[in-house]
């Protein structure tokens, strides 16, 4: 990257790091260093970014809380601009409407919805992601996902223009939305709840909290869920049917809690955990057949 480039963000106001380690970014903890890491204020700066790395061709990761990635040993050469923390309030539009920046955290949005007797988010509560990156890819559990609260997004899109998508628009579908294919950055989502007693909203929340702590493998780095839902049955099973918890490539293992998720004991490698998924997949293929499909993002 120029010093040109460098110096034209320097001058945007926002924080930008230099040779930043994504181990300290990502809930994987693994990963190499970003050659850039910038954390815009809000949709002014981020649409600046956009534009002055397009116009010199220089590579951007969009990420937020980094808790659904794997990034290379070798690092990242370009810019990671980092939603998170930054461009994170909550507005309440009407009594049952909310308004969300894409860097605000699922614990900060679903707490925010208890404390105006929000109903209809309690499954996001313990995913610990950003609104914009559950909103990027239809996140759910436990029988919930965006797709039943989000009807609006504004984004940036590659040129730096502002705009929305909503309704039909946002093709929300299993963990997948139109952002995922046409690279453009949500900056802000709507969600419409429901009233509901806040002892109720509270009760799903702790106990969608409690099923997340007794069945995942919280004490261990990891990016969630590894793989998607395939269409005939559950991948965690399929996995354990396979006889695969406990499998162990270097530092990266299939947990032994829950065959859904592979961890960092330690000191896994980005080239640990791509083995032991694509050893998984061969594996499942060949006993099962049945195809899995990689939930976790690689970048690189």
């Amino acid at each position: 990257m120029t010093d040109i480039v460098k110096k034209s963000l320097s001058q945007l106001g926002c924080g930008i790091e230099e040779n930043i380690s994504m181990k300290t970014r990502t809930s994987f903890k693994i990963g190499g260093n970003a050659e850039i890491m910038i954390n815009p204020d809000n949709t002014e700066q981020l649409k600046a970014i956009i534009k002055i790395c397009k116009t010199n061709n220089v590579k951007t990761y969009i990420i937020g809380n980094g808790s659904n990635i794997l990034v290379s040993d070798n690092g990242l050469s370009g810019v990671v601009v980092r939603l998170s923390n930054n461009l994170s309030d909550i507005e309440l539009i009407d009594e049952t409407t909310v308004a969300v920046y894409s860097g605000a955290s699922l614990k900060k949005v679903c707490t925010f919805c208890l404390e105006h007797a929000l109903s209809g988010l309690e499954f996001a509560y313990g995913i610990p992601g950003t609104a914009g990156g559950a909103a990027y890819m239809n996140a759910g559990a436990y029988g919930g996902e965006m797709k039943d609260v989000l009807y609006r997004c504004d984004h940036i899109d590659t040129d730096g223009n502002e705009g929305f998508l909503e309704g039909e628009e946002l093709k929300l579908s299993y963990r997948h939305s139109a952002y995922c294919d046409n690279s453009f950055v949500i900056t802000r989502l709507y969600l419409k709840l429901h009233k509901a007693d806040p002892l109720e909203i509270k009760f799903l929340m702790d106990l969608n909290m409690d099923k997340r702590k007794s069945k995942q493998p919280l004490e261990y780095p990891s990016a969630g869920s590894t793989f998607k839902r395939p269409q005939v049955g559950y991948a965690s099973a399929l996995i354990d049917e396979c006889g695969l918890k406990g499998y162990t490539v270097g530092g990266a293992q299939v947990s032994e809690k829950h065959a859904g998720f592979v961890i960092n004991t330690g000191d896994a490698t980005s080239d640990d955990v791509l083995k032991i998924i694509d050893d998984i997949k061969r594996i499942v293929l060949e006993k099962k057949g049945i195809e899995l499909e990689p939930e976790v993002k690689y970048l690189k």
